[in-house]
């Protein structure tokens, strides 16, 4: 893998990994702050910048089943997060669905969600308002 260049972002409020300082998102992609984390308070971004991206898991959170990605600082490796993947169910509720590891369910359509009220979550990320510094 080659050299990873970070990206700087522009704007009235950035917010940063609490442990570099690298840019991660601005005031204006965030959707939400009406979400919790592992470390407490959390935001729903729109975007984010300088994360990789971890292995789906399957996550049982207050919303039901959802998919995620923990997501971490490109510079320093914190994790900072996780992104919506898909939300997870069960066969009653959703009979196209098929069993697999876990018991959790997967469709063939990696991105979808099963709970209508939940879609708006798919490709969104969660950032840890206690992982975040205002850098600007």
């Amino acid at each position: 893998m080659g050299m990873s260049y970070r990206r700087y972002l522009t704007g009235a409020r950035i917010y940063g990994c609490s442990t570099c300082r690298t840019h991660l998102a601005t005031i204006h992609s965030m959707m939400s702050r009406a979400f919790n984390g592992q470390h407490g308070r959390a935001y729903l971004f729109d975007g984010v910048v300088n994360v990789i991206e971890g292995e789906p898991n399957d996550r049982q959170m207050t919303t039901g089943n959802h998919t995620v990605r923990d997501i971490y600082c490109i510079k320093c490796g914190t994790t900072l997060g996780w992104k919506y993947v898909r939300m997870t169910s069960y066969p009653s509720e959703h009979p196209n669905a098929k069993v697999v590891h876990g018991g959790y369910l997967s469709s063939f359509d990696q991105d979808r969600a099963y709970e209508p009220s939940q879609k708006y979550k798919e490709g969104k990320f969660i950032l840890e308002r206690n992982l975040l510094v205002d850098v600007q």
